[in-house]
C-alpha cells in the first residue's frame, strides 16, 4: 500500500509526477484563457528552467523569479521574458539586470523611490530603459506601497524619469493561505484584485499610461475567479501543489511533487524512522487557515497520516497502524508541507511516470539566492 513504485531510486530524492505535474499547469493556463489574461508563472517554485519553458510551451507568456541570479539562470537557458517580482535594492546587482535587459525583456518590481534613484544610476546612458511595475500591499503586510498618497507619488516620480518606465501594478494576496475557508479565500482574492484594479485606475487618472495589472497566489486562483481589468495571473506553486495547497482544495490527487525515503528504523511499536529530515523536507509547517499544514509533510496514499516531527537527517513517524505495514528497508513518499524551499535543497528531480523515470532534470536554479 504504501510502498513507492520507485523503490530502486537511491533516498532521499525528490520525485515530480510528469502526468500530474502537466495536468495542473495546463488546468492553471486553461482558467488563464477562460478569463482572458496572461499566464506568467511563478519558477522559484521548481527553479528549473526545463520546467519553466514547458510551461511556457504550453501558453504561459512568461515567467517570474524572486532573484537576479534566478532570472540570469533562466536567461542563460533560453527564457526571454522574466518579471523579477521583488524589490532589488543595490548598484551591483542592478547593474546585472541592465546586462540582461540588453538581451532580453526584463521587468522588475518597485516600491520606493530610493531604488528608482538607483535605477536611473544605473541605466540613464541605456538606450532601453528598464521597465517596472509598482508593487501595492494588498493584506499580506509585507513590501509593497499601502497608501494613495505612496502610490501617486511614486507612480509621479517615476513618470519623470528618463531610463526608467512604469508600465504597471502587482501584488501578491499571500494571506489567502491564512482563511479560514474557501468562502474566505474567495473573499480575500477578491478584495486584493480590487485593490489593485483601483491602484492601476489611480495612476491611469494621472494620465500615465500602463498596460499590466498582475495578480498572484496559487489558493486565491485554485478557488477564485479573475475580475476584468486583471491582465496577468501569477500563481507559482499551482505546477507541482504540496501538502498545505492539497488542503487548501480537500485533496492531495494534485500534489505532483514527492520526496521517496527509506525506512531505516522502528523502535517501538508505533515509531517509524526515515531517512529524510529537516535537510531532505524543511521543518516548515502550517497552523492554521486553508492551507494549513501541520507537521513536516503528509505520507502519500495514506489517510492523511504526517511526518510527525524531524531532525537534521532523520523524520519520525509516530502511527501504530502505519507501523505495522511497514518494514524496515521499505521506500515510502513524503508530500511536503511546502515544495517552495524543498526544491531548493536538490540537485536534481527524478522526473517519473507510472514507475518509469522518464529523465532527471537539473535544478538550475538552486541555491540562486542573490
Amino acid at each position: 500500500m504504501y510502498q513507492s513504485p520507485y523503490s530502486y531510486i537511491d533516498t532521499p530524492a525528490l520525485l515530480i509526477d510528469y502526468d500530474i505535474m502537466l495536468k495542473n499547469l495546463q488546468d492553471m493556463q486553461k482558467k488563464a484563457n477562460q478569463f482572458h489574461v496572461g499566464l506568467r508563472p511563478h519558477t522559484k517554485t521548481h527553479k528549473m528552467p526545463e520546467l519553466a519553458k514547458l510551461q511556457v510551451r504550453e501558453g504561459a507568456r512568461g515567467i517570474t523569479v524572486a532573484k537576479v541570479s534566478e532570472a540570469e539562470m533562466m536567461a542563460e537557458n533560453g527564457l526571454d521574458d522574466i518579471f523579477i517580482a521583488n524589490e532589488i535594492v543595490g548598484i551591483s546587482k542592478l547593474r546585472r539586470i541592465r546586462d540582461l535587459n540588453r538581451k532580453i525583456d526584463v521587468k522588475l518590481g518597485v516600491d520606493n523611490q530610493y531604488q528608482v534613484d538607483q535605477l536611473e544610476e544605473v541605466f540613464g546612458s541605456e538606450e532601453k530603459p528598464i521597465e517596472v511595475l509598482i508593487e501595492v500591499e494588498v493584506g499580506e503586510n509585507r513590501t509593497g506601497v499601502i497608501t494613495d498618497e505612496q502610490l501617486i507619488s511614486l507612480a509621479q516620480y517615476i513618470d519623470e524619469k528618463r531610463s526608467v518606465t512604469l508600465k504597471g501594478v502587482f501584488s501578491h494576496e499571500g494571506h489567502s493561505y491564512r482563511a479560514k475557508d474557501t468562502e474566505e479565500c474567495i473573499r480575500v482574492s477578491t478584495e486584493a484584485q480590487k485593490k489593485t484594479l483601483r491602484a492601476a485606475n489611480l495612476i491611469r487618472e494621472l494620465g500615465i499610461n500602463i498596460d499590466t495589472v498582475s495578480i498572484g497566489a496559487t489558493p486565491s486562483l485554485m478557488n477564485c475567479e479573475i475580475i476584468d481589468g486583471i491582465t496577468e495571473i501569477r500563481p507559482g506553486t499551482y505546477i507541482l501543489m504540496d501538502a498545505a495547497q492539497g488542503n487548501a482544495i480537500n485533496s492531495f490527487a494534485r500534489c505532483a511533487a514527492t520526496v521517496i525515503v527509506t525506512v531505516i528504523s522502528k523502535p517501538t511499536d508505533e515509531r517509524v524512522v526515515v531517512d529524510a529530515g529537516a535537510k531532505a523536507l524543511t521543518a516548515q509547517s502550517r497552523g492554521e487557515g486553508i492551507c494549513y499544514a501541520p507537521g513536516n509533510g503528509v505520507i502519500k496514499n495514506s489517510d492523511g497520516i504526517r511526518l510527525s516531527s524531524v531532525y537534521d537527517e532523520h523524520g519520525l513517524i509516530y502511527n501504530k497502524d502505519f507501523a505495522s505495514q511497514v518494514e524496515i528497508g521499505d521506500k515510502i513518499e513524503i508530500i511536503p508541507n511546502h515544495i517552495c524551499p524543498v526544491c531548493n535543497l536538490y540537485n536534481k528531480a527524478y522526473l517519473v511516470s507510472r514507475g518509469e523515470v522518464l529523465h532527471e532534470v537539473p535544478i538550475l536554479c538552486r541555491g540562486k539566492l542573490v
